[in-house]
């Protein structure tokens, strides 16, 4: 089989919630969560033999609602994060919570893909972050390094630092800041800075985004229309501690420098072409496995150059970066 080949494997329901198992480095895991308006939700375990080039998986059952969001503890291969649907006074809010696996699931104890008749695990609830006091919760964000007990929730217009204390049992609320303005703001997605000793993190809220100070829970830049449209997600750069990553509903990616946001450091734009000699900022490659909205796209903690899709319809396809342009960049 081709190196480069995409492995798809297909979910029995919806789905827009993925993350890699942030604390596994050495195995390529990904964590699948489920929306189901009918059945009990579910979580996917999902392990890529990248020898044979085939997956394997286990089912945690996700019982409290759809999920709309997932997150995994970067110290803590057990532990991980949920944002799902619940009904509250006629309305639906979108709460969120720090489950445990079952200890039984140990590495390399899977069933077949195929093996629909095994029973699925149930998580173990350690905590509630909030539970609708602020609103609904768009995404929880975990301390990139340390012992895994910082988290960030984006509730509403609320950005709020938690502590989870005896081994995740018990949220305090550590600081918290709030959006100011007119109209309903709401945050829509943040990503927390493994820069800087973990101080700041990065929110996004329609077309701007703003950078918060974790120890005074103050704002440090804020990038007023810095899409066109909706902004979708962000990123740090890993390897350069001042730059920032942003995508929107106008079909750009912006670059910037968070030590001055007046202009964006470089813009891509979708139809931008593939240079191949020498390699530039551009489209590498193109991946049309998919057949519905994709909602996530997420690199593995364990393997650099490989990373997974997800589109609505349940379908998760690994992918990698072409085997040519890694070898060009590495040699």
């Amino acid at each position: 089989m081709e190196d480069d080949a995409p492995v798809i494997y297909g979910l029995e329901f919806q789905a827009r919630a993925l993350t890699p198992q942030t604390a596994e480095t050495d195995a390529i895991r990904f964590l699948v969560g489920t929306q189901s308006l009918k059945y009990d939700n579910q979580i996917h375990i999902i392990d890529f033999d990248d020898e044979n080039n085939i997956i394997n998986k286990n089912v945690l059952l996700h019982q409290v609602g759809e999920i709309w969001h997932i997150s995994a503890s970067p110290a803590d291969k057990g532990v991980l994060a949920t944002c799902y649907n619940k009904p509250s006074d006629s309305k639906v809010l979108t709460c969120a919570a720090v489950w445990r696996m079952p200890k039984e699931l140990e590495p390399g104890s899977h069933e077949s893909p195929d093996d629909s008749s095994s029973p699925a695990h149930t998580l173990e609830l350690l905590c509630h972050l909030d539970d609708t006091a602020h609103g609904s919760v768009a995404c929880v964000v975990w301390e990139p390094t340390g012992d895994g007990r910082r988290v960030i929730s984006l509730a509403d217009s609320h950005i709020l630092l938690w502590d989870l204390q005896e081994s995740s049992s018990q949220a305090v609320l550590a600081g918290s800041a709030s959006l100011e303005g007119k109209g309903q703001l709401k945050f829509t997605s943040g990503r927390w800075s493994p820069h800087h000793t973990c101080t700041q993190v990065a929110t996004a809220n329609d077309t701007t985004i703003r950078g918060w100070d974790t120890r005074s829970m103050s704002q440090i830049y804020c990038i007023e229309n810095a899409h066109g449209q909706l902004v979708r997600d962000l990123d740090f750069n890993p390897n350069k501690q001042y730059y920032l990553a942003s995508c929107g509903d106008d079909c750009k990616v912006k670059f910037w420098d968070t030590r001055n946001v007046t202009e964006p450091v470089k813009t891509l734009e979708e139809h931008s072409h593939w240079s191949q000699e020498p390699p530039q900022d551009s489209v590498i490659a193109t991946y049309e496995e998919h057949e519905d909205s994709v909602y996530a796209v997420d690199w593995s903690s364990a393997d650099p150059w490989l990373f997974a899709s997800l589109s609505y319809d349940g379908r998760l396809v690994i992918n990698r970066v072409p085997r040519a342009l890694k070898y060009h960049i590495l040699l």
